[in-house]
């Protein structure tokens, strides 16, 4: 089908099917600029001019995992000399620097550390609930719950009801990557299965905790199997309800390991044009369904991830102030952007900005810029520290018994990890 009629299929309210976004994949020149032009409509349509971003703080408590996934760089082994786990004080500082910032959402997501106890997690989200009750815990990836509920020996749903009974508000829809087992085989051998994905997802939204979802493209897959992946969270979301948004998250290859190594080929990281096609379709596929779509400066840049938001994007993401795992992979776009940088971009690209919750509420709508606040005496480099200083030092190092090391305790006692 030609790239017109399947979009103005799109434009007529009607669902675009696996094959059909393939051949969208396609799109180039004036074809590639009506794309785009289809997408921003569908955006006006379902969300307007109005684009959120979430103060938010990522919090990265280790790097030490079992897991050796071909695409990351940010994992290291529980031996290796810039393994970390932070203690739980320096989880909650780092909570409590959020809040006093503005910050309405903590991030955790971290390696899959070894001897875990199984409670970890758990543990982790009511320690940060009791301090900061009103912080909203969006924690944990589905590989993440997986390794949880294996350790208790428990269903994942219990292990999610758990998490929900203490606090926990969302979880992120990572470790999605290309949800085709053969892909996955390819890149991250003994990962998450697709199968496995799916049924966290599903069990999560069934207990009414709501997800994320995302997609880690240019790298091994095909246009196709975008398109699928795209087709399958839209057949949950029918099911369900339960994903707030939509992320595109591009692979960096500079740093990993399968690239270095020369395990996997790639060619190239995907470019602007790439870029801009992904969100676009994403958009007509989703439309009616996902209708969030948010626009990745981590991986794209602030510029690029501007450009997003013409074509189908409607969301600029969160501040994060300590963005590791892209850092790590080779991402030059820095590890937070201020809130009134983002407003500025938003403007920048022709929309009004507003302040959002995790779940997309609004909070803030902010006028034009003769009255918006500057917050840039408050957000310095020097204040979040960075990846590279953090696994460079002795203070947070991962050790065998990691309670011999540091005792691992924290404001409300004993904090356990290890077995």
């Amino acid at each position: 089908m030609m790239v017109e009629a399947i979009l103005d299929k799109a434009l007529a309210g009607n669902e675009i099917t696996a094959r059909e976004g393939e051949a969208l994949f396609s799109a180039r020149g004036e074809a590639h600029s009506r794309l785009l032009a289809a997408a921003d409509e569908l955006r006006r349509r379902r969300r307007g001019d109005l684009t959120g971003y979430v103060v938010n703080r990522n919090i990265n408590f280790t790097n030490v995992c079992v897991k050796r996934c071909g695409f990351c760089a940010f994992s290291r082994g529980h031996l290796a000399e810039q393994g970390y786990l932070l203690p739980l004080d320096e989880i909650l500082r780092r909570a409590g620097e959020a809040v006093e910032l503005g910050a309405t959402e903590v991030c955790l997501q971290a390696g899959l550390p070894p001897r875990m106890k199984g409670s970890f997690y758990i543990d982790l989200c009511a320690a940060i609930k009791r301090e900061f009750p009103a912080l909203h815990v969006h924690g944990f990836s589905p590989e993440e719950i997986l390794y949880g509920a294996t350790l208790s020996s428990c269903s994942v749903e219990e292990y999610l009801g758990a998490l929900k009974d203490v606090g926990l508000g969302s979880l992120p829809g990572t470790s999605a990557e290309i949800l085709d087992d053969e892909v996955r085989e390819r890149i991250s051998p003994g990962r998450i299965s697709t199968g496995d994905w799916v049924r966290v997802i599903r069990g999560a939204h069934k207990l009414g905790i709501p997800t994320t979802s995302t997609i880690m493209y240019g790298h091994v897959e095909t246009p196709l199997q975008r398109a699928r992946h795209l087709e399958l969270l839209r057949d949950i979301q029918k099911e369900t309800g339960g994903f707030t948004e939509f992320v595109p998250l591009s692979f960096i290859r500079t740093e990993a390991p399968m690239v270095r190594k020369g395990f996997v080929p790639v060619e190239a990281e995907a470019g602007p044009d790439d870029v801009l096609r992904m969100y676009a379709i994403s958009r007509l596929m989703l439309d009616g369904w996902i209708d969030n779509l948010q626009a990745s400066w981590v991986k794209q840049g602030p510029e690029l991830a501007q450009a997003c938001l013409g074509a189908g994007a409607n969301d600029f993401g969160g501040t994060l102030m300590n963005e590791s795992i892209s850092t790590s992979a080779g991402a030059m776009h820095g590890q937070f952007l201020t809130p009134s940088r983002m407003r500025s971009l938003i403007r920048g690209a022709g929309r009004a900005p507003y302040q959002r919750s995790t779940k997309y509420d609004v909070l803030r709508i902010f006028e034009p810029p003769a009255g918006d606040p500057d917050d840039s005496s408050r957000w310095t480099a020097g204040r979040f520290g960075s990846y590279n200083a953090l696994i460079a030092s002795s203070l947070f190092r991962f050790q065998q018994d990691h309670r011999v090391a540091t005792g691992f305790s924290g404001r409300d006692g004993a904090f356990p990890v290890l077995r």
